[in-house]
């Protein structure tokens, strides 16, 4: 059996992922704020760009507009040339005529104050006792230990390191460390310092219930069995009434389980649209928010050193220019294409923007990519980590996709508002006698909604509602 080497042809098709190509996917799946932080970087980097200063309009303020003008026009609509000498004047001439929207309504605020001058910032856990600490009636070595506890508080206000740990650290003795944790816990939030909750509980009961047995005997020894809600044989244990070990247990609702939470440094968080869905009369507009989005152009300086550049420096600007022209090209096609898949989204769930969630029907991504006859995966990078703003109040685009659930006449009806309705029923049930799975699953099937008992309990624990005998309340 012989070897031999052949040279053989073969043509195959094969996608590269070039550079641009690689930036156009990378736009499409940036939110409003994270393409405006792009493209300030891109101005830097790139000394042939620079920003177009003009002003804008209020998108909620163009409620009367016409359609059109919430459209992004195509720089390229009266001819795409594909040449090696690119004809920039005119090119970029065209495009920054058809990117200009207007003049923005005006607001003076010159009288006001600016903005760094009204915010604040509250005042930490750590912050709070350390400041009562500070003037605590106790010996310096045992501040000390007390403060190094205040410095491993968690964000709920629990020590989260044991004391024999922190004492060995410090080469000190663990009764210094005892005695500085009671210092701590005697300070304002009550409970502060506690280890776990039931030693957070105890501390609020000692204080503010001194004489109450039958509440601190039920936080020593029977938690297990209030958080099933199970009293008489509490009541049995204790030889109280049954109405007694009721009103210990509610007093120990009134308790706080978390007593750093009024000090939290959680920030609200603020979604700044990507997408306005404006109602104008019977019709729907759609409008990009680009308010904070630079608009690019090319610095007329480095068009006019063009000209007259040596073979090196000519070499650059063109490369940077090319790089210009993608980066401007590749923003457009991003608009148009979340323009497109909004407005066939607005398209095809119109039920949910006249009436609410109510109507929102089942929808897939395959049923978007059809109607604008673009791949899935297109679509599923344009609404990730989008939102959009109805009147409704603000979506993700995600939203708008969810899988379907039968009716019993056939029809389908979308997982979404089954979840806002199983929600819904909860709410109105009586706190007493809340409804079991079951029970929900029967009124859901007196609405023609066919869904089986787990996925009533799979639903109920995505809304972050409890089970019936968690939600069951004596008072």
């Amino acid at each position: 059996m012989g070897l031999e080497l052949r040279q053989q042809l073969k043509m195959t098709q094969q996608l590269v992922m070039t550079p641009q190509l690689q930036q156009a996917i990378k736009l499409l799946q940036l939110n409003h704020l994270e393409l405006a932080e792009l493209i300030g970087n891109e101005i830097v980097e790139n000394p042939v760009l620079e920003e177009l200063h003009e002003e804008r309009e209020d998108p909620l303020a163009k409620a009367g507009a016409k359609e059109e003008k919430a459209k992004p026009e195509d720089p390229n609509a009266e001819g795409n040339k594909d040449q090696t000498d690119i004809d920039w004047e005119r090119y970029l001439d065209d495009f920054q005529s058809s990117r200009r929207t207007g003049a923005e309504i005006r607001r003076d605020f010159d009288d006001l104050p600016g903005y760094d001058q009204t915010l604040t910032r509250g005042q930490s856990l750590s912050e709070h006792v350390m400041w009562q600490l500070q003037m605590a009636a106790a010996p310096e070595e045992e501040r000390a230990a007390a403060a190094a506890i205040v410095g491993n508080l968690g964000p709920d206000g629990y020590l989260r390191i044991p004391i024999e740990e922190m004492a060995e650290a410090r080469s000190a003795p663990l009764e210094l460390f005892e005695d500085a944790l009671a210092l701590v816990q005697s300070l304002d939030p009550l409970g502060v310092g506690a280890r776990n909750l039931q030693e957070c509980l105890l501390i609020q009961a000692r204080v503010n219930h001194p004489d109450d047995r039958v509440l601190r005997a039920v936080i020593e020894d029977h938690m297990d069995r209030v958080e099933k809600r199970d009293y008489k044989p509490i009541a049995r244990k204790l030889g109280v009434s049954y109405q007694r070990v009721i009103d210990a247990v509610r007093t120990l609702a009134e308790m706080e389980p978390k007593p750093g939470r009024e000090y939290g440094n959680e920030e609200a968080r603020y979604i700044t649209p990507d997408i306005y869905v404006i109602k104008s009369g019977d019709e729907y507009i759609i409008q990009l928010n680009e308010d904070g989005v630079p608009r690019l152009r090319v610095s007329s300086y480095y068009r006019q050193v063009l000209t007259g550049a040596a073979k090196g420096d000519k070499e650059y600007i063109q490369d940077k220019l090319r790089s210009a022209q993608w980066l401007i090209r590749s923003i457009y096609q991003r608009q148009r294409t979340i323009y497109k898949v909004t407005e066939s989204i607005v398209k095809q769930q119109r039920g949910f923007f006249d009436n609410g969630i109510k109507e929102l029907k089942p929808m897939i991504l395959r049923d978007v990519a059809e109607d604008i006859s673009m791949h899935e995966s297109t679509v599923s990078r344009v609404t990730s980590n989008k939102y959009v703003h109805t009147h409704h109040g603000i979506f993700p685009l995600k939203f708008f996709f969810n899988s379907s659930i039968q009716r019993d006449d056939g029809d389908s009806v979308a997982s979404e508002m089954v979840k806002q309705r199983i929600k819904a029923i909860i709410g109105d049930e009586n706190p007493r006698k809340p409804y079991s799975d079951q029970k929900v699953v029967q009124l859901l099937g007196e609405e023609n909604i066919k869904i089986a008992r787990r996925t009533v309990a799979k639903y109920r624990d995505m809304l972050g509602i409890a089970s019936s005998s968690q939600r069951k309340r004596l008072f």
